[in-house]
């Protein structure tokens, strides 16, 4: 969205215009100009900063007027000039001569002004037990008591001169003792405060209390920690050397203790028992436990074999794959739970995790599951039964199959061979054949060709699959019955429009063509012609 930038905008004193660019926010336009966004916002009241416009024209806050000898003060609701002057004791006419670019009926919030002349001095060195600090943007009495570990009472005894409610840039201040160092009493060692700590979390990383945390820093609020402060942690952080009989392990993303359980084989009550300071519902990533055993190893027992867990994979689809049991999984991996299998995982499966062979049982050959094939179609397909299948593989759930999964398929997987009875030619099955076109492209009835093919279910045809067509399979050969000759049907004709053309009737040519559906000719098929008499 473009803004009309050729509309007048006045910029108050103090300010100046800026035209907003691609990319610009109130936040980033603060930063490049030394200023803050409740300062642009003030001087900006009619501007949504979350809909700038490119071209649109806004207010920029002026750097901080020169301030030689004064101290800089940050306008906020509700001061006047008036008012500023008589918190600090000058005379309005100093206020506004050391602010000539500033109105004083336009003040906002955030604005920077210079309080001319010092004020009440504070301590340029500061007394014994104590050291100097330069006040910043944001900086309170409470903050810094905070940042500082000391209470709020001490830092104003320190001050006396100090309004603690008018802080000022560039001001200097007295703390009382020196900073937390990273040296911390016997017993204990010194923690910097990381993103997301809280006593309560590090109680639980460092196998400690909250109340020991607090007894060693009387001075730290738990509620106010600040990232990059230095505390001081009774014991010493967790380690990778565990207890006998357990191993380190290192927290990832998803870990419970429940999941844990299952994938080490051991129990949640053993987890606890080995890390009595964890709180199971606080764990953290990249938190170090002690897990009770060792890791699953790809070392199975006698009669099992390792295999990882991959998506998808459940104990049932891994039953039918393996021609075993579920039960047989779960007797082979006591300790894993079948309904939180995790990618990844190590399990024992009985028997070989390898695919049943080529080799089948005598009287069967091996066959590889493809996409849509169910027990009923692969009967049809071989000439065979479900019961048979079914007989021949067991292990094998006809409900789940899956792709690339190897059955043994009583008889041969190969398709009937092109050897047909006598009487009959075989046939490869393409796309739209139904028994009933074939028999009116071969002249023959659906009937024949069941009879012909005692085993093919004719509403399950499949393409490429091969059957035995009664008489030929070559079309009717060019020689027609006496008084007929030979046609070829192209797309568009009917026997309605044969008979127009070649002067006879619908009814002579059904006669000439006794096997033929009129209401499905096949371009290419042939058939006969009445001639004229």
């Amino acid at each position: 969205m473009y803004y009309n930038s050729r509309k007048p905008h006045t910029c108050p004193m103090g300010t100046m215009p800026y035209m907003i660019k691609a990319g610009d926010t109130f936040y980033s336009i603060a930063i490049r100009y030394n200023t803050t966004v409740a300062a642009l916002i003030a001087a900006n009241p009619n501007v949504n900063p979350n809909a700038l416009c490119i071209g649109q024209i806004i207010c920029i806050p002026m750097p901080h007027p020169p301030c030689p000898g004064g101290n800089y003060y940050t306008i906020r609701a509700g001061d006047t000039f008036f008012s500023i002057a008589r918190r600090y004791n000058i005379s309005l006419d100093a206020l506004l001569n050391a602010n000539p670019n500033v109105n004083p009926d336009a003040l906002y919030i955030g604005q920077v002004i210079c309080i001319p002349g010092p004020t009440p001095p504070p301590p340029v060195t500061c007394p014994a037990g104590t050291m100097p600090y330069i006040i910043r943007a944001g900086d309170t009495f409470f903050s810094i008591a905070r940042r500082f570990n000391v209470s709020l009472d001490v830092l104003i005894a320190a001050n006396p001169n100090v309004d603690p409610d008018n802080l000022m840039i560039g001001q200097r201040i007295c703390i009382p003792g020196p900073t937390p160092s990273p040296g911390c009493p016997t017993g204990t060692t010194p923690y910097t405060i990381r993103p997301g700590d809280t006593f309560f979390l590090l109680a639980q990383r460092f196998n400690t209390t909250v109340e020991a945390i607090m007894r060693a820093n009387p001075g730290v609020d738990p509620n106010n920690l600040q990232i990059g402060q230095v505390i001081c942690m009774p014991g010493t952080p967790p380690t990778p050397g565990c207890p006998a009989g357990t191993t380190p392990y290192t927290i990832r993303p998803g870990d419970t203790f429940f999941l844990l359980a299952q994938r080490f084989n051991t129990t949640v009550e053993a987890i606890m028992r080995a890390n009595p300071g964890v709180d199971p519902n606080n764990l953290q990533i990249g938190q170090v436990i002690c897990m009770p055993g060792t890791p699953p190893t790809p070392g199975c027992p006698a009669g099992t074999t390792p295999y990882t867990i991959r998506p998808g994979d459940t104990f049932f689809l891994l039953a039918q794959r393996f021609n075993t049991t579920v039960e047989a999984i779960m007797r082979a991996n006591p300790g894993v739970d079948p309904n939180n299998l995790q990618i990844g995982q190590v399990i024992c499966m009985p028997g070989s995790t390898t695919p049943p062979p080529s080799g089948c049982p005598a009287g069967t050959t091996p066959y590889t599951i493809r996409s849509g094939d169910t027990f009923f179609l692969l009967a049809q397909r071989f000439n065979t039964t479900v019961e048979a299948i079914e007989r021949a593989n067991p292990g094998v759930n006809p409900n789940n199959l899956q792709i690339g999964q190897v059955i043994c398929m009583p008889g041969s997987t190969t398709p009937p061979p092109s050897g047909c009875p006598t009487g009959t030619t075989p046939y490869t099955i393409r796309s739209g054949d139904t028994f009933f076109l074939l028999a009116q492209r071969f002249n023959t009835t659906v009937e024949a060709i069941e009879r012909a093919n005692p085993g093919v279910n004719p509403n399950n045809l499949q393409i490429g699959q091969i059957i035995c067509m009664p008489g030929s399979t070559t079309p009717p050969p060019s020689g027609c019955p006496t008084g007929t000759t030979s046609y070829t049907i192209k797309s568009g004709d009917t026997f309605f429009l044969l008979a127009k053309r070649f002067n006879t009737t619908v009814e002579a040519i059904e006669r000439a063509n006794p096997g033929v559906n009129p209401n499905n000719l096949q371009v290419g098929q042939k058939i006969c012609i009445p001639t004229a008499n």
